[in-house]
């Protein structure tokens, strides 16, 4: 009984908000990562292949997907920090506010941290409990980065903001790929357009993706139809499908940290709801 009554306990503490928020944004930046390199990796392999035969035409592109790639790399480290940091900020900020409103029996470390967002009195403890006052020292000291809830709601609102341009980018190359896609599809079914399968393109420089000086730059009709048939094209535009869908759960990831974040801070300021997050 004493172990069921401990579980409930942890459970009424538990910051289900920024838990579910931290899987998915975890599951959305691997899925954005993992897809976007794999994509781009396979878009330079069909550009050196099929639209350009000379090197100096798309060398330039080359360079700018290794550029995104490293990005990618350092995107991964810290959204993987930066979300253990924020599922930190929620735990540590629902355990001051419980202790605040006395429905939830915090932790030492959630003393501290109430301490520290309050600014309230710390615990004063008796003697043979200096572990538990040094524990609670430390505990404190991080409560002073994680018991402030506002620093969190505006770096996760400046962080939304650049990733909402991230998630705008990341739908160009699915248009780009769709649209060729279409163009195949309007090959392989003539009788449903009135052009001549000749004149059916997908030109990489219209896109600014080569320069317009490449050559061919370009490919038409049956040629192009053999492209979009191949494992290659089909594996790049699934891929970039998917580090779309991830970039967006990566959004709503943070639009739910910054709501739970702000929710918090109001809480603790004004301390007029005692509902977790």
């Amino acid at each position: 009984m004493g172990l069921l009554e401990c579980c409930a306990r942890c459970l009424v503490g538990a910051p289900f908000a920024s838990l579910v928020a931290t899987g998915l944004c975890f599951f959305g930046v691997a899925l954005f990562c993992g897809c976007g390199h794999e994509a781009l990796t396979g878009t330079e392999k069909l550009i050196e292949t099929y639209f350009s035969k000379n090197y100096q035409d798309y060398e330039y592109l080359i360079n700018v997907i290794h550029a995104f790639q490293y990005v990618i790399y350092g995107t991964a480290s810290f959204f993987f920090l930066y979300g253990a940091l924020l599922l930190a900020e929620g735990f540590y900020t629902t355990g001051a506010v419980r202790q605040i409103f006395g429905d939830y029996k915090t932790t030492i470390c959630g003393k501290g941290l109430s301490a520290t967002v309050t600014g309230g009195q710390k615990g004063r403890g008796s003697r043979g409990q200096h572990q538990a006052h040094s524990l609670e020292r430390v505990c404190h000291c991080l409560g002073k980065w994680l018991g402030h809830p506002d620093k969190f709601v505006g770096i996760t609102y400046a962080l939304t903001v650049v990733w909402l341009l991230v998630f705008a980018c990341s739908a160009v190359p699915v248009y780009i790929y769709f649209n060729t896609w279409t163009t195949c599809q309007s090959i392989a079914s003539p009788s449903k357009t009135s052009a001549s399968i000749g004149s059916l393109c997908a030109d990489a420089r219209m896109y600014g993706v080569l320069p317009w000086n490449a050559f061919p730059g370009k490919v038409c009709g049956s040629n192009l139809l053999s492209i979009c048939k191949t494992a290659e094209f089909q594996m790049t535009f699934h891929l970039f499908i998917a580090a779309f869908v991830g970039a967006a759960a990566t959004l709503v990831s943070l639009l739910t940290f910054m709501i739970a974040a702000t929710y918090n801070f109001a809480v603790l300021k004004l301390m007029g709801r005692g509902t977790k997050f």
